[in-house]
């Protein structure tokens, strides 16, 4: 049932995993094993080139793609930033492979070269590369593997492939989606490994006396070349224009960007590309507002507090009307309708300590904190309206600082133990499953939080239409209604587009 569900979007985002890999080693191979043999040639550059390839190694993935998006020219998010870290992390085995297969050649054959008057270019594309072709090709087989891997992070910042599925399956605690994103990946990884050594035994047994390749291996090599040629210009056709639509990184937004892109695509002739995952807040921020996605849905509370750095207020009119003037004039963003739902900020409990403790609101839980193994999200550790002011406003003191965690773990986390007090999301559809107590404000500290749609004005001018469909969304959805949703996706993993198809079906 759940391949027959996922299947179309199994095959999408492993021809994605393909295409990203794909390019990535044709550039790293256009520039690693030129840079091998340059560095044999030149050995005074042996060492700080190969130093520099080891140095990106060294250097987490996460990281790496979380520096690439802030690069301008490299266009923000998306899939070129994702192969400029692929590229970089498969460079090592290329250089250091060349530079060991051509040293490693039998001097006496180079002096047999020379002595039959063969320039240094000769000796090097007749003698040299062919018998280091085996270790050559063994350096490729390594870095494609590591490309495999790493682009599954690629899915965090927009590049699409079957980290999709991972980072999904995290954020809603469904193993299933997990797997489906890493069994394919190992498969891919695998056969890669597999093509890749055939192709290196070949071409290490089968050359005829000439050192030409066998035609049987040059044949199949020029229908591999083509085919990758073929998936990668699948995957970038355009039949149709196409609006990206982005989300933040946890069940909640899936759904809400799902909801923009399904309403876009049932109202307009527009076609949607789909980048969710997207991080947290800044991070879709900076993508809308330089046109990367055409929209994503915000909270107004956190548009004010967190990108305006305005003071917190708990007016909800005042504060949409801030942000809808603010980001038209500072940042050309379009602020819609309220979709009609408040999703605060809720700081959660489990049901049986709420009752142990008999505690209900912030300001009784907070004598209590000091016992208390707080589990919060990166975002709310650093916002200006997360935790700083919230323990400062309550009087909060643990004994043991929060645990940083991923927001699709922290209920997990809860329910296992592992932390007593986590901040969420008041619509989250595990609350009542897992039998939680969000505690009171009582203190009105959150500002109101209302979910809006954000778009870029330039790309609304462009399509008219968008516009028009977005605004058919507000004051639809109904605070029971987004937390069934979260419900049928985090509790009885449906899978997001389903619910969100049925959830428009039952408007129209």
């Amino acid at each position: 049932m759940f391949l027959i569900q996922y299947a179309p979007e199994i095959l999408l985002r492993t021809g994605e995993h393909l295409v990203l890999v794909a390019i990535a080693m044709l550039v790293a191979i256009s520039i690693g094993i030129p840079l091998g043999i340059v560095i044999t040639r030149q050995p005074k550059l042996a060492q700080p080139i190969l130093g520099l390839a080891n140095a990106l190694q060294t250097i987490p993935s996460l990281a790496i793609f979380g520096f690439l998006i802030s690069v301008p020219f490299l266009g923000g998010i998306g899939k070129i930033p994702a192969i400029v870290a692929l590229t970089l992390y498969a460079l090592l085995p290329l250089i250091r492979n060349t530079y060991i297969g051509i040293n490693t050649v039998d001097p006496a054959i180079r002096e047999a070269g020379r002595g039959m008057g063969m320039t240094d270019w000769q000796l090097l594309f007749q003698v040299e590369i062919p018998l280091a072709s085996g270790v050559i090709l063994a350096g490729v087989r390594v870095a494609t593997v590591i490309s495999v891997g790493i682009a599954t992070i690629a899915a965090a910042i927009g590049g699409g492939g079957l980290g999709v599925f991972i980072f999904r399956g995290i954020s809603t605690v469904n193993n299933q989606l997990i797997l489906a994103g890493a069994i394919p990946a190992a498969f891919i990884a695998l056969g890669a490994d597999l093509g890749l050594g055939w192709v290196e035994k070949r071409l290490t047994l089968q050359r005829d006396k000439k050192g030409k390749v066998n035609r049987q291996l040059a044949i199949s090599l020029g229908i591999l070349t083509l085919l990758i040629v073929g998936l990668i210009a699948f995957t970038f056709r355009q039949t149709a224009p196409r609006i990206v639509i982005g989300s933040k990184n946890f069940t909640e937004q899936y759904i809400l960007g799902e909801l923009l892109a399904q309403q876009i695509e049932f109202h307009t002739k527009l076609k949607v590309d789909r980048r969710f995952n997207l991080g947290g807040t800044f991070i879709c921020h900076e993508a809308v507002k330089t046109g990367q996605i055409a929209g994503y849905v915000e909270y107004t509370g956190t548009a004010f507090t967190a990108v305006l750095k305005q003071q917190s207020i708990s007016n909800p009119q005042i504060v949409y009307q801030q942000v809808k003037q603010d980001y038209e004039q500072k940042f050309n963003l379009q602020v819609m309708q309220p979709l009609g739902f408040n999703n605060t900020f809720a700081m959660i409990i489990r049901g049986e300590d709420a009752k142990r403790l008999q505690i209900k609101t912030l300001s009784e839980a907070a004598k209590y904190t000091p016992q208390m193994q707080a589990g919060f999200g990166y975002e709310f550790l650093e916002r200006a309206d997360g935790y700083p002011g919230l323990a400062k406003t309550y009087g909060l003191k643990f004994a043991k600082s929060p645990r940083q965690m991923e927001l699709g773990l922290m209920y997990q986390a809860l329910k296992e133990k592992k932390v007593d007090l986590i901040a969420a999301n008041s619509t989250d559809g595990l609350i009542p499953v897992l039998n939680l107590v969000i505690l009171a404000d009582d203190k009105k500290y959150f500002p109101p939080y209302e979910a809006v749609p954000i778009f870029n004005q330039g790309i609304l001018k462009k399509y008219p239409e968008l516009g028009e469909a977005i605004n058919q969304l507000a004051g639809l959805i109904s605070t029971e209604e987004i937390q069934k949703m979260n419900y049928q996706v985090d509790n009885q993993s449906r899978p997001v587009e389903d619910v969100v198809r049925e959830w428009l079906k039952s408007k129209s």
